[in-house]
């Protein structure tokens, strides 16, 4: 080619040489050649970009290579499995969101029988999952379990029992602002009992998305005040908000509990015994403190299919939600819940003739956006090693590697032959931090 040879080659950077490494290369990761790095960038920019100025030597397009850098994340951090976790989260509020409308309706046909809409909950997991146990053949069998774990399964179906008349009976004595408000308090128990039983670390981005899904909820509550809209009762707002955080801590018992069951035993082990000793506690508890108010029931049809609805919403509630803390954690979980009260809101502009508020859709963004920032990260364990249920986003020098990573035509002028050198970028993510191989 008149004096000048165009080749194929590959370069390669080499980390052998402790002066080329003093020289600070490229993200410090040794002394990388001006000019290549210009052309690697050029060769990723589009028409429009190339158009807009070129890169002098040695200095990058920093507005290039942040716009392509932060599409990479984006795509990264919206995974399929992410996207699947974003739904069947939402799902589960929609079931939330289906208890809350039919117990309204229940309240107006003047039915408060709590602890009756939980039996029949637990008798219908009884009836699926622990008869399944019962078929159960080896060491999984009921009688295994039963003969070693008893005591364990009593505890966490005593907490989700006490839980859930826990959180009904604050409507009765307190107003919907305060239990919306005190009933966030289970993510931070949550958080606190993974830490210390589940063993899980968080880093700071978690925090940081519990904080910004708790502003959401603010968001929520700001909406209801400035509505005019304080549902619930004022008979005695300190007792009803005692029993809203003894609920929300509750509640943060059984979650881990669930969380730990579901990825070691199983969900079918777990929803058999809830089904059991749920059955046997709220059984127990309903013939103690509700036959009369279940004797003074005006039944009718109406009646009959609200707590049909109630009771398969809530069946398919705890039969989902261990599918969903299998592929999260229970943190992750609870954090999706906080929508449930805007879906409920929703209904309510059509059902109850709620006022509309824009700070709902901010709301919903909001808690969304945290949702996605806690899931976007993994936790990680004591050992350094990364949760397996999340995808990991890329910190900025994997982002950067991969930005790098394939073999690049490079033109040379020379007026030898073409030397061949072969530039390769290895990138291993441990606990979600990068490490880079020369």
């Amino acid at each position: 080619m008149d004096g000048a040879e165009r080749s194929k080659y590959t370069v390669k950077i080499a980390d052998d040489s402790e002066a080329e490494r003093q020289n600070g290369g490229f993200c410090g990761c040794g002394s990388v050649d001006p000019n290549l790095q210009t052309r690697l960038l050029q060769k990723r920019m589009g028409p429009e970009e190339q158009a807009a100025g070129s890169l002098s030597p040695g200095r990058l397009d920093r507005k290039s290579l942040v716009s392509r850098l932060t599409a990479y994340r984006v795509k990264e951090i919206f995974t399929w499995p992410l996207l699947k976790t974003l739904a069947m989260g939402q799902g589960l509020s929609l079931l939330i969101c289906g208890t809350a409308v039919t117990c309204q309706y229940l309240v107006e046909w003047k039915v408060d029988t709590p602890m009756l809409q939980s039996f029949l909950n637990y008798a219908l997991l009884f009836l699926t999952y622990t008869v399944a146990l019962a078929f159960r053949k080896g060491d999984g069998n009921i009688l295994q379990i039963l003969r070693t774990k008893w005591w364990k399964y009593l505890l966490v179906g005593l907490s989700d029992v006490q839980a859930n008349y826990a959180v009904v009976k604050a409507y009765q004595l307190t107003t919907l602002t305060s239990i919306q408000l005190l009933d966030c308090f289970v993510i931070p128990v949550l958080m606190v009992l993974s830490w210390m039983f589940l063993r899980t670390r968080y880093r700071a981005i978690h925090y940081v998305s519990v904080v910004v899904c708790l502003l959401g909820v603010g968001a929520m509550v700001g909406a209801d005040l400035l509505a005019g809209r304080e549902q619930g009762s004022t008979s005695n707002i300190l007792l009803g908000d005692g029993l809203v955080l003894i609920s929300a801590t509750l509640y943060a018992v059984s979650n881990v509990c669930q969380e730990h069951v579901v990825k070691n035993q199983g969900r079918v082990e777990f929803l058999g015994m809830m089904g059991l000793f749920g059955t046997l506690i709220s059984g127990t508890q309903m013939a103690i403190l509700e036959h009369e108010s279940v004797v003074k029931i005006p039944w009718n049809w109406q009646i009959v299919v609200l707590i049909a609805i109630y009771v398969s919403c809530m069946f398919l509630l705890y039969s989902c939600m261990p599918v969903v803390v299998r592929l999260t954690s229970a943190t992750a979980v609870n954090l999706s819940l906080l929508t449930a009260d805007l879906f409920s809101l929703f209904c309510g502009l059509f059902l109850f003739c709620y006022t509309f508020s824009a700070l709902y859709i901010v709301s919903f963004v909001v808690i969304t956006v945290g949702f996605v920032m806690f899931n976007a990260v993994p936790t990680f364990a004591p050992e350094g090693l990364a949760r397996l249920d999340r995808t990991p986003a890329p910190s900025l020098s994997a982002s950067l590697d991969n930005y790098f990573r394939q073999e690049v035509d490079v033109e040379k002028e020379g007026g030898g032959g073409g030397a061949t050198n072969q530039l390769q970028w290895e990138s291993q993510d441990h606990a979600g931090e990068t490490s880079t191989k020369f």
